[in-house]
């Protein structure tokens, strides 16, 4: 983000944001001004349908029958009947079909990976870092290395056994 000078209203540092760093955190307030745009009107449902299912033969020739017998009950449809309406029922036709047929693709849920465990190794670690900042010795920066160095092993092997 390019931001000049003027846009920049207050800034500030804090000494005690537990960031797993030994720099302080910095936030800064900013004014910026932004183009509004319109959003598109057309917007989908949320969902979506399960792709890799058409590779099946046999969901691929049902979809097909579906979407045969639906279109062949707008043959029937009168010439002067609205193109808005048609083009509408045919959309219709084809949704409903393949999601009678495709499914609808379904989201993994993830698992949360932060436990009371984790809560504690984080306190542990802001407790090294709180003694560091009392007493900036050499002993107390290795201890305070060592922590931080077990608790991102840790949040790493936590991370990749889910």
């Amino acid at each position: 983000m390019r931001c000049s000078h003027s846009s920049i209203t207050d800034v500030q540092s804090f000494r005690g944001a537990d960031c797993n760093t030994d720099h302080y955190l910095v936030v800064a307030k900013l004014r910026e001004r932004l183009a509004v745009r319109k959003q598109a009107t057309n917007t989908s449902d949320g969902g979506r349908f399960n792709l890799r299912k058409p590779n099946d033969l046999e969901v691929r020739k049902q979809y097909q029958i579906e979407i045969t017998n639906r279109l062949a009950a707008l043959e029937n449809v009168s010439e002067k009947e609205d193109i808005n309406r048609a083009w509408k029922s045919i959309k219709e036709n084809y949704k409903t079909s393949a999601t009678e047929s495709l499914r609808m693709h379904e989201i993994k849920q993830h698992k949360p990976c932060f436990d009371e465990e984790c809560l504690g190794i984080l306190d542990h670690r802001k407790q090294a870092k709180m003694q560091w900042i009392r007493d900036p010795s050499q002993s107390n920066a290795d201890n305070l290395n060592n922590v931080r160095r077990d608790a991102s092993r840790h949040f790493r092997n936590k991370r990749r056994h889910i």
